[in-house]
């Protein structure tokens, strides 16, 4: 009887181990757009029906230095404790993508046009296997002209737009989409104006930069 008990315990075991191989190998591959879309949509009603909370992520830098440094600026002079939750939603954005990118990286090779591939591989872009290829993004390229530009002043540019707009691609696009907000239908068009004309007419250029 002892030794069936035993026998049964190894079995689930192994059962158990063969579906958790196999659920580590589903949320490891891409999903489909309409899956990962799904779900970041979700976020908005969810936290709307959970706490009253609107969806934001640039938010978090003026919460940290309102805590940390807020010197005798009107911008940091609120109550950045109420905003605080938000705080623990980004720590655990960092902790998600922590977990993603250190075990449940997928090892093939980032799926992209074969023509953008051609055309990067003339720029000296070879690293496909990363959503930010290294060439470009990376502790060595910083120390290029071309990685400076898309690190430092490129995160400037990012950091001073988000404030300036009152919101980033989250706040706006997502959330203030969601509730029909005109402000943030003005700001996403212009998120995709930007877009269009940094990926044709100014990133060639960068890239030919070293």
């Amino acid at each position: 009887m002892g030794e069936m008990i035993v026998i049964y315990y190894i079995c689930r075991l192994i059962q158990i181990g063969t579906t958790m191989n196999e659920f580590i190998q589903t949320i490891s591959a891409p999903w489909p757009w309409y899956v990962a879309g799904t779900l970041i949509g979700l976020t908005v009603p969810t936290l709307l029906i959970i706490g009253n909370k609107t969806f934001g992520i640039s938010s978090n830098l003026r919460h940290i230095c309102a805590a940390c440094f807020p010197a005798n600026i009107s911008f940091f002079k609120y109550d950045w404790k109420k905003e605080s939750w938000n705080l623990f939603f980004i720590v655990g954005v960092i902790l998600g993508a922590f977990i993603a990118t250190h075990y449940l990286t997928n090892p093939e090779l980032i799926k992209i046009n074969p023509v953008l591939q051609e055309e990067l591989t003339k720029q000296g872009i070879t690293d496909f296997k990363n959503l930010l290829p290294k060439d470009l993004f990376s502790v060595e390229a910083l120390f290029t002209v071309r990685g400076f530009i898309l690190m430092v002043i490129g995160g400037f540019l990012v950091g001073f737009g988000t404030r300036y707009a009152n919101g980033c691609t989250s706040g706006h696009s997502i959330m203030g989409l969601s509730n029909l907000q005109w402000p943030s239908l003005v700001a996403t068009i212009c998120f995709m104006i930007g877009g269009f004309i940094m990926t044709n007419f100014i990133m060639p250029y960068i890239l030919q930069l070293k």
